[in-house]
C-alpha cells in the first residue's frame, strides 16, 4: 500500500507533467512568413513542403505560419518586412527589387535565359553576388527558384515588336519598364493581384509574364492570346532574417539550410511541370496559344542585345564578369 507521502508525490508529478508540456510549447520559437503568391501557385506549394520539413526537423522547437496571397504584406513590402523583423521569412520576385541593386535583375534581360538549364547556370553564378548584397541588409538567402519562361498576353496576335508600340503595357520591374519604353509601349506598373482589374478598365492592354501567372490571375477573363516567347525566366528568392536564424540552435539552422537545398531542387522540377500544365490550361480555358513569328523573335533579339549592354554598363566590372562567365558556361 502506498504511503501518504508517495501518493502526494505521484499526484504532484501528474500535475506537473502537463505544465512541463505547456511550458515547452510556450517556449517554441514562432516565425511568420509572407509570400505574395496564391496557395495554388507552385512556388507556394513548394514553400509549404519546405516549412513542413523544417517544422518536423525542429521536434516542436519551431513553428512557422505562412501568409500567402499577399494577405499580410504586398510584394513591395516583404523584403523590408524581413529586414525589420515584422516577419522572419519572406519570398520575393528578385527583379521587383532591381532599383535597390542591379544584380537582382540579371535574369530580366530578354532572351538571356530561355530554359531551365540556362536558368540554373545563371542562378548559380549570380548567387554569391546576391548573398553578399542581402547579407549587408541583415538577410540570408535560403533558395531561389525560377518562373517558367515568360510570354506575351494580348487581345489579338502580335506578329512583330512594332506591334507593341502605343499599347498600355503592364510592367512589374525596372527591366519590364525599360523593355516597354524601348519598343514604344506605354509602361504601367501593375501587381499580379490587380491584373484582372487593370485589363478590364483599360489600364493595361498587354503584358509579358509566365503562363503560371496567367493561370493564377485567370488571364482568359482579360486576354485572348498567349504567345510563348521564352522571354525571361525571372527568379523568386526565399530569404530569412539573419538575426532570427542565428538565434536558433546550430542543428536547427543546419536543418533549415538542408530543407532549403531540397526546396530549390524541387522548385526547378515544379517550374518545368508548371510550364506545360499552365500553357495547357490557358488553351483549355479558351485562350489562343500561338507561337511567335520569326519577325517578332528577330526584334526581340535586337532588344535583348541593347538591354544586355545597358545592364553591363550599370552593373560595372562585376556585371561584365557575370555575363562573360555565363556565356562561357
Amino acid at each position: 500500500m502506498l504511503s501518504r507521502r508517495h501518493l502526494l508525490a505521484a499526484t504532484g508529478a501528474a500535475v506537473a507533467a502537463p505544465a512541463i508540456v505547456r511550458e515547452a510549447a510556450a517556449q517554441a520559437t514562432r516565425w511568420q512568413m509572407a509570400t505574395p503568391y496564391p496557395d495554388g501557385n507552385f512556388h507556394t506549394r513548394n514553400i509549404r513542403t519546405f516549412l513542413e520539413e523544417i517544422q518536423a526537423a525542429s521536434n516542436g522547437r519551431l513553428a512557422v505560419q505562412l501568409h500567402s496571397g499577399a494577405a499580410l504584406l504586398p510584394m513591395p513590402q516583404i523584403k523590408r518586412g524581413v529586414q525589420t523583423g515584422q516577419v522572419q521569412l519572406g519570398e520575393i520576385l528578385l527583379a521587383a527589387y532591381a532599383n535597390e541593386d542591379v544584380f537582382f535583375d540579371a535574369d530580366s534581360i530578354p532572351q538571356l535565359v530561355s530554359n531551365l538549364a540556362e536558368a540554373k547556370k545563371l542562378a548559380d553564378l549570380q548567387r554569391p553576388y546576391i548573398e553578399q548584397r542581402l547579407a549587408r541588409q541583415g538577410l540570408s538567402l535560403l533558395y531561389m527558384v525560377p518562373w517558367p519562361p515568360a510570354g506575351l498576353y494580348a487581345q489579338q496576335p502580335i506578329t512583330s515588336i512594332e506591334g507593341l508600340r502605343g499599347l498600355r503595357f503592364r510592367t512589374f520591374s525596372p527591366a519590364t519598364n525599360r523593355f516597354a519604353t524601348i519598343v514604344g509601349a506605354q509602361p504601367t506598373l501593375v501587381q499580379a493581384a490587380e491584373l484582372a482589374q487593370a485589363f478590364a478598365t483599360g489600364v493595361a492592354q498587354a503584358q509579358i509574364t509566365s503562363a503560371q501567372t496567367g493561370v493564377d490571375t485567370s488571364a482568359w477573363d482579360y486576354a485572348k492570346v498567349f504567345t510563348p516567347l521564352g522571354f525571361t525566366m525571372t527568379k523568386n528568392a526565399v530569404m530569412v532574417s539573419r538575426r532570427a536564424m542565428e538565434a536558433l540552435p546550430a542543428d536547427l539552422q543546419q536543418a533549415i539550410r538542408a530543407a532549403a537545398a531540397r526546396a530549390e531542387v524541387r522548385g526547378y522540377e515544379l517550374a518545368g511541370e508548371s510550364q506545360t500544365s499552365s500553357e495547357r490550361t490557358l488553351g483549355q480555358r479558351g485562350m489562343q496559344v500561338i507561337p511567335p513569328t520569326n519577325e517578332f523573335m528577330d526584334g526581340l533579339r535586337r532588344v535583348s542585345a541593347q538591354m544586355t549592354e545597358e545592364w553591363v554598363q550599370r552593373a560595372g566590372a562585376d556585371g561584365k564578369a557575370l555575363i562573360e562567365a555565363y556565356r562561357r558556361a
